[in-house]
């Protein structure tokens, strides 16, 4: 039986968008009103219309490929300081991890050794929810140092993701995760698991818990729960408007070895967190 050629992204508000042979077929209803990273994408998305989301999707398929076998999966360029992609670029060229298991268009879940495919795999991609395979973007995984899981279907399954990195024998595996519930299996597995959670906007309190408890990074996304959870729980705080968390030690040395290897200029504060200024996604969910 043939795999549909379908594409379902998370995008922009958590907005739901579906890419079929190259072309954004439907944007759903965004659920935020702004966002000040979206605002900063190379097609910024400043009122959160799905219009300016449609526009920013044809960018990224018209500017790197996604979505399509011609997709581009090396990169070395940041688009933010402490995303999860340059977070864990950063970790292994550190040596702090072994590899990262992500999920990449047209490939489904990916582990990754090299930290430029992590980058490029990850900088301008978030919120893949289904994907499938093409074999020429596989090659291209292969080649530059991953390892496709599910290359048949190009599924995305952290959890089975992480087992396949056991499998295949590395030892410090990181994993992005979108649920609590995950987490807490992976963490269950293998307590060393090194877990970053993504995509949080919109979880609920219980949702919230499972991460705080299980993580060792956390991006807070536009949700509130986060904020208030995880955020006073934190070792430490990345960012203000869009913050990241680090809930462990673990965490805490990944962002700070980001921070060692950025150029940018950076303030370090003792502060009681979490940290807002009032530049946030909003409405906060």
């Amino acid at each position: 039986m043939s795999i549909k050629d379908e594409h379902i992204i998370e995008a922009a508000g958590k907005t739901p968008v579906v890419v079929e042979n190259g072309n954004v077929v439907s944007v759903g209803k965004p659920l935020i009103s702004s966002c000040p990273l979206a605002k900063r994408f190379n097609n910024p998305v400043i009122h959160m219309s799905q219009e300016e989301i449609k526009n920013n999707i044809e960018e990224r398929i018209y500017s790197f490929g996604m979505c399509t076998k011609d997709r581009i999966v090396l990169s070395d360029n940041d688009f933010v300081l402490f995303g999860a992609s340059e977070l864990l670029s950063s970790a292994l060229d550190g040596g702090i991890i072994d590899c990262a298991v992500i999920a990449c268009d047209g490939a489904g879940t990916v582990i990754a050794q090299n930290p430029c495919l992590v980058q490029g795999i990850g900088g301008k991609m978030s919120g893949l929810v289904k994907t499938c395979p093409y074999p020429e973007v596989i090659e291209k995984i292969n080649r530059n140092g991953g390892h496709v899981a599910f290359p048949d279907d190009a599924s995305i399954d952290a959890y089975k993701g992480y087992l396949k990195a056991v499998e295949l024998g590395f030892l410090k595996i990181a994993v992005t995760v979108a649920g609590g519930r995950i987490a807490e299996n992976i963490r269950n597995t293998d307590n060393d698991a090194i877990i970053i959670g993504v995509h949080t906007t919109g979880v609920d309190i219980h949702e919230s818990e499972l991460l705080a408890d299980n993580c060792d990074i956390i991006s807070a996304c536009a949700s509130s729960s986060l904020r208030e959870i995880a955020g006073k729980r934190a070792v430490l705080q990345g960012g203000v408007s869009v913050p990241v968390y680090a809930m462990t030690q673990t965490g805490k040395d990944i962002i700070l070895e980001k921070i060692k290897k950025t150029k940018n200029q950076i303030l370090i504060k003792g502060e009681t967190l979490p940290v807002s200024y009032g530049n946030e996604p909003y409405p906060l969910i």
